[in-house]
């Protein structure tokens, strides 16, 4: 795929504001596609859509296929009549203040979310039969992935939210009796999560034309690996390297860098790569499908994984003793391409980057990343440095996974500081996280991207993520759309059109 100059804005969906204590995909997502496209953007980027699961991370999802009913927007289902206005003012939600900013409540926002879900549920019965012909196409459609989800989260609830590894062995090891008898008993509960999912889809996808028709595209994110309590493994146990207890064998993470000294122990289990090629990947081909209809490109994280990734003992207690392992390589995208034809991917190819697997990016002739946080180390060569940069990549001031601009510049030694400040050339009274927006807006690189924290100058305590940290990420949110005021506008879009990365 070929981007034109351009630029786009990283923004997850749970960060945007509102009064139901995590964003949703309603009004105020229409209001933010409206800001991108008056400041000249091509783009919003996302993180993973997926239901989250431990420690709130989209990373690590109950199911790779499902959309997080926690995004569902309650005035649509007012409008829908699925809902009533008492509904919605009966439960004022709080929110955790924090330095100026609020963070997600994920806690409250669920009990809320799930208690209008039941309530819709409920009243879905009561809608006219066209609105109930397009949830029977829905679950017709999406029923190769919709129905073992349903009944993995259905099955959950009843075994007190268990890992199913630990479930009864009959439902655990998928027999035929235990699951029919289940699927039975289960039925309202699966009807919940499969109408859950529907009401998500429709709304999504009303907001991705709204999206397109301002010309914005969205960039999504699809995770190498899947969690080991997810209906992912469940439904598919000979797919991964798993012991008779369902338990993996194996799991992934990556050796001591930037981010740890101990590396980070991802935890998700391997993948049987001898197996997905008896299946003619199948389940592969059937993940970028999916996750294509949702968005308009995707950003594979962990690209250097296909072509080999580490393997750790599930017994150890870090990535310290872990091994380089051949991935599946050109097989695997062989395979995708076949299946689905051209594929507008970005290969996240951050970390230990070898020539192997720039050899497989450039091969599909994949966009990879480079971020400005990365390059200040004082060697001219620094492949973040934009003097280094291809115009088949994309420039990040930082990812999800690095501090916001200011507060990684508020670490830095003196002479760090300094050293940036010159490669920047920072005008008088410039602030640093708008000198780093107009490096990436100046850089070669066809594409730039720019965390909304960024856009605003927030500090440290705005990261969304901190990586090898189980707590306490994922639960930043923009105050309120008010604080992209005409002066921030102007700032962008005078950058954006100045580097030429206005949409013609």
């Amino acid at each position: 795929m070929q981007f034109t100059r351009s630029s786009g804005i990283l923004l997850h969906p749970t960060s945007l504001p509102g009064p139901y204590g995590i964003g949703s995909i309603g009004t105020e997502a229409k209001r933010f596609i409206d800001f991108l496209a008056q400041c000249g953007q091509s783009y919003w980027q996302i993180l993973p859509l997926v239901p989250t699961g431990y420690g709130n991370c989209p990373y690590m999802s109950y199911s790779a296929f499902a959309g997080n009913p926690l995004l569902i927007d309650p005035e649509e289902l007012l409008g829908l009549g699925l809902i009533y206005r008492d509904d919605l003012e009966l439960v004022e939600l709080t929110t955790t203040a924090g330095w100026g900013h609020t963070q997600v409540n994920f806690d409250e926002a669920n009990a809320f979310k799930v208690r209008l879900l039941t309530i819709a549920c409920e009243n879905f019965g009561k809608l006219d039969s066209g609105m109930q012909k397009l949830y029977e196409r829905f679950c017709d459609q999406e029923g190769w992935w919709l129905e073992d989800y349903a009944l993995f989260m259905s099955l959950k609830e009843i075994n007190d939210d268990l890992p199913w590894s630990g479930w009864d062995e009959g439902i655990a090891l998928r027999e035929a009796p235990a699951l029919e008898k289940q699927s039975r008993q289960l039925q309202a509960r699966i009807f919940y999560y499969q109408f859950s999912q529907f009401l998500f889809a429709r709304q999504w996808s009303a907001l991705k034309r709204y999206a397109n028709e301002k010309n914005i595209k969205i960039i999504g994110d699809l995770p190498i690996y899947v969690a080991a309590d997810s209906a992912d493994v469940w439904a598919n146990p000979h797919l991964f390297r798993l012991d008779e207890n369902g338990d993996p064998t194996f799991v992934a993470g990556v050796p001591p860098d930037y981010f740890s000294k101990t590396g980070q122990l991802w935890g998700n289990p391997l993948y049987d790569w001898d197996t997905m090629a008896r299946t003619g990947y199948q389940w592969w081909i059937n993940r970028f499908k999916r996750t294509l209809d949702t968005v308009d490109i995707v950003r594979i994280d962990h690209f250097r994984g296909f072509e080999s990734y580490w393997e750790v003992d599930a017994l150890e207690s870090t990535a310290i003793n872990g091994k380089w392992v051949e991935g599946p390589g050109t097989k695997l995208f062989d395979a995708v391409q076949i299946g689905l034809g051209g594929l507008p991917l970005i290969a996240e190819d951050l970390g230990v980057i070898t020539p192997e697997v720039e050899a497989l990016r450039d091969h599909y002739g994949f966009y990879g990343m480079k971020v400005l946080q990365f390059a200040f180390d004082n060697n001219p060569n620094n492949e973040h440095l934009p003097h280094n940069h291809s115009r088949s990549t994309l420039a990040y001031t930082g990812t999800h996974d690095n501090n916001t601009t200011t507060g990684w510049f508020s670490e830095l030694d003196y002479n760090a500081q300094n050293h940036t400040r010159d490669y920047l050339n920072l005008r008088d009274n410039e602030p640093i996280h708008w000198g780093m927006i107009r490096l990436a807006m100046a850089s070669p690189a066809n594409v730039a991207i720019v965390p909304l924290q960024d856009v605003l100058g927030l500090g440290t305590d705005a990261r969304m993520n901190t990586p090898s940290t189980a707590v306490g990420n994922w639960g930043w949110r923009c105050p309120h759309l008010d604080t992209l005021d005409e002066e921030l506008r102007k700032r962008l879009s005078h950058l954006t059109g100045l580097y030429g990365r206005w949409p013609t």
